[in-house]
C-alpha cells in the first residue's frame, strides 16, 4: 500500500477565518477548538478555503464630536 502525502496552504481567507476564530474566543473567553473543530475545509487553485468561517459582531458605539457646539 503505498501513500501519497499532497502539501496544502491556507488560502487568506482561510488564515482571515482562523484569526477570527481566535477574536472571538478572545472577547467571549472561550475555548477556540470548538469552532477550529467545526471548520470545513475546500480545496481550491489557491489551498484551503474555510466555507463556515466564524462572525464576530462588535458593539457599535455612538461617536460624537466633543468639538461640535450644541
Amino acid at each position: 500500500m503505498t501513500t501519497t502525502a499532497k502539501e496544502m496552504n491556507l488560502t487568506d481567507q482561510a488564515l482571515g477565518a482562523v484569526m477570527m476564530a481566535l477574536q472571538r474566543s478572545l472577547m467571549e473567553q472561550s475555548d477556540i477548538v470548538p469552532v477550529l473543530k467545526e471548520f470545513r475545509f475546500r480545496l481550491s487553485e489557491d489551498g484551503l478555503v474555510v466555507m463556515n468561517p466564524p462572525l464576530v459582531k462588535f458593539g457599535v458605539e455612538e461617536v460624537t464630536d466633543e468639538n461640535e457646539e450644541e
